[in-house]
């Protein structure tokens, strides 16, 4: 469930009254002075209780640039929203005129000039989200376009993210009836299905894979809750994969019920795609990590021997050690110094995110110094020495 904070700002202070009273018929020209009275505030009009990334706030727009929008976030300094963030809301800031209150997320608290870094695009997400916990708990039926068919279910899309509906979830009269189990007559089948509108339910989300799961068979909370008791956590099962999607694979337990077998939890080392791995039919063994909300949560990798523990006690903060650049993400590249114990460089360690693509080569080994480490977490971040 996405926790997202909502920090309500105070009335600002006298300063940047005075700044956006005085200041406001100079919106265009951004003065250089103006500007600087900007970041002057920025640095002097901080609170004990600063917003931290990730967190909503909201605040008057105070000056609006050819490239660059700027925020009285008081008491907290001032926001800006630029560069890729400038361009990925131009439709809503084209909107906007001095005055207005805009709701933003944090995605950098401070800067290099003062400002905390803003994103528009990100909190409207964040707020559809939070939308999308709120109709699982009121099991708010949602009438839907079908966008496209995969050989495990149909993509749906919700207020602009895209959702998976597993073939499994599916009413009677819209599971594709093929005698041979063929994947491509099933592929077939649910194809007729695009264009057409169902009613169906959110059951799950997973925000940090941007998708939604959904669920077309009527709910009835008691006949799940007494499935649903049979099954405990920790519980080693043996099941059968049922659908494959590029976040991870649904087993099924039973005629009925289902769970999901998240990317991460399916090994200890990277996943890149589930389906190299899997395929429809696969009889799996899988433990039971987690049962909330009516559904039950597997793992594959929970099964196998952590490779973390072996580096307990023995691997700590400051410690040098040489490791291979497996992958990039938008936070970094991950270092793996081990089949399944990796670590996070973050872009903040090098001047830019290309300068760090650019130092770390995919498949190279280098030097690093531990920066965290708790195996028992599974986190560990690290700064590449020279």
């Amino acid at each position: 469930m996405i926790k997202e904070k909502i920090v309500e700002p105070a009335r600002p202070p006298a300063s940047l009254q005075q700044l956006r009273a005085g200041n406001a018929s100079h919106s265009d020209a951004g003065g250089e002075n103006f500007k600087e009275n900007l970041v002057l505030n920025s640095i002097t009009d901080r609170s004990a209780n600063k917003p931290e990334i990730d967190s909503l706030v909201e605040g008057p727009v105070i000056l609006i640039e050819k490239s660059s929008v700027y925020v009285d976030l008081a008491p907290f300094g001032i926001g800006i929203i630029y560069g890729r963030e400038f361009i990925n809301a131009k439709d809503v800031i084209n909107k906007i005129s001095l005055g207005d209150i805009v709701k933003a997320k944090i995605v950098e608290t401070e800067n290099e000039d003062g400002y905390t870094e803003l994103s528009l695009k990100e909190a409207k997400q964040a707020l559809a989200w939070s939308e999308a916990e709120k109709s699982i708990k009121l099991k708010t039926i949602l009438n839907l376009e079908v966008k496209d068919a995969n050989k495990g279910g149909l993509i749906l899309e919700w207020q602009g993210i895209q959702g998976f509906l597993p073939a499994s979830q599916l009413k009677a009269n819209h599971y594709p009836r093929v005698l041979d189990s063929d994947k491509d007559k099933i592929l077939k089948e649910l194809k007729k299905l695009v264009g057409e509108h169902i009613s169906v339910m959110i059951i799950s989300t997973l925000p940090k894979e941007g998708k939604l799961i959904f669920s077309e068979k009527d709910s009835n909370p008691e006949e799940k809750k007494e499935i649903l008791s049979k099954y405990n956590i920790g519980d080693s099962l043996d099941c059968v994969v049922a659908g494959i999607v590029d976040f991870g694979i649904f087993l099924k337990l039973e005629d009925g019920l289902e769970g999901l077998v998240h990317i991460s939890e399916l090994d200890w080392g990277l996943v890149e795609d589930p389906r190299n791995i899997f395929k429809v039919g696969d009889k799996i063994k899988a433990k039971v990590i987690e049962i909330k909300d009516g559904k039950i949560s597997l793992s594959i990798k929970a099964l196998k021997e952590n490779p973390w523990k072996e580096f307990e006690g023995k691997l700590k903060k400051g410690n040098i050690i040489k490791g291979v650049v497996i992958k990039y993400n938008k936070h970094g590249a991950l270092v793996s110094i081990k089949e399944g114990v990796a670590g996070l460089v973050h872009n903040s360690t090098f001047p830019s995110e290309i300068k760090l693509r650019e130092k770390l080569e995919l498949g190279k080994n280098y030097n690093f110094q531990i920066t965290l480490f708790e195996p028992k977490e599974q986190k560990m971040t690290l700064i590449h020495l020279e």
